[in-house]
């Protein structure tokens, strides 16, 4: 029983198959904390670089908007010119700040495991409406680590304020005693500053979420023994059915085989249990050729072609054992072959002389 039971612990890490099910199932590692701390990071780097020219581009924007001459005013084509005016000026002063966190929102999942757009991942799962299973879920490792994560964030977060509050209370005393072209400029610099600073807190939180899902998608995608096993023998195929492939195989290198059996010039034998087919140009081939062999009913088959082609069959036995385990078919013979062969081949062209 304990046997069964360690058999079915998953232990094993998971095959490229598996990971690559995972994927098209939409099952990646993936940290919303990540996600939060890059768009929030862009988005207050954004108001930082590009703070100025949204209070300049919108106080020109209010400006342009609220001092219209009468002419105008009771003019519905230039008013719709200048509202469609405003309104490009208001995109060309934005865009910068909503392109920037864009691209933050993208950086975050290409980070961990790149964009995927899986149908699999957004189709309804009716599992999902299971009462156990939902219950399972809420008294989960992740769900635990969602609360934490929740909880971490309210109190990280919150210090991060009330430090911040502190830190600034000095300077937003001071706001109620400058002049208004002063103090709007300042307040937002100093707003700017502490939602930065804000931001950054959440890096804690990041710091560890992100090595937690990655640790925890790779546990969740652990195989048994008995799943790898089944795996590879679907993949392989089932043994009986491997087996018929091969003959096949065998059988189709058999057809070519001995269609090259009555170009050959000599068929050495064993004279029952081998044949060799052996092919010599001396004018395109340095050496003999091996071009087919065989044992047994293949040898018989051999020998049979050859008489029907009249090809000269020699009874050689120690060379014809030494050419079928030293050459393969297609394969030069070897060099320390060079002397037997070349007499039997030069006796069969002399005999083809006369």
């Amino acid at each position: 029983m304990a046997e069964e039971e360690s058999a079915q612990e998953k232990t094993e890490e998971p095959t490229a198959k598996k990971l690559e099910k995972a994927k098209d199932d939409g099952q990646i590692a993936r940290s919303r904390e990540l996600n939060t701390l890059l768009v929030l990071m862009a988005g207050s780097l954004g108001l930082l670089f590009f703070g100025a020219n949204f209070y300049e581009g919108g106080l020109a924007l209010f400006r342009y908007n609220f001092i219209l001459d009468r002419e105008t005013i009771f003019d519905s084509n230039q008013l719709g010119i200048h509202f469609s005016k405003s309104g490009i000026d208001a995109i060309k002063i934005t865009i910068p700040f909503f392109l920037l966190t864009l691209v933050a929102a993208f950086v975050g999942p290409l980070s961990m495991g790149g964009m995927l757009v899986s149908p699999q991942a957004m189709a309804p799962k009716w599992s999902r409406m299971s009462f156990p299973k939902g219950l399972k879920r809420m008294f989960s490792l992740q769900a635990l680590m969602e609360l934490v994560k929740a909880l971490a964030k309210f109190l990280v977060v919150a210090a991060a304020a009330v430090t911040i509050l502190q830190w600034n209370t000095p300077t937003l005393e001071l706001l109620g005693h400058q002049s208004v072209d002063v103090a709007i400029p300042q307040a937002a610099y100093t707003l700017v500053i502490s939602f930065l600073l804000m931001s950054l807190s959440i890096l804690i939180i990041a710091l560890v979420d992100v090595p937690f899902q990655i640790y925890d998608h790779a546990e969740k995608l652990k195989m048994t023994r008995q799943e790898v096993k089944d795996e590879m023998k679907n993949t392989e195929g089932k043994p009986e059915v491997k087996s018929r492939i091969r003959q096949v195989q065998q059988e189709m290198a058999r057809g070519r085989m001995m269609t090259e059996v009555p170009d050959a010039d000599v068929i050495i034998t064993n004279p029952t249990h081998f044949a060799i087919a052996l092919k010599y140009d001396a004018v395109d081939m340095g050496s003999p050729k091996l071009v087919a062999k065989g044992v047994d009913n293949v040898a018989s088959l051999i020998r049979e072609v050859a008489k029907a082609n009249k090809i000269p069959i020699v009874s050689y036995p120690i060379l014809a054992r030494s050419l079928y385990y030293s050459t393969e078919i297609g394969q030069y013979i070897p060099k320390g072959l060079y002397v037997a062969v070349a007499k039997i081949l030069a006796y069969i062209f002399q005999l083809k002389q006369f």
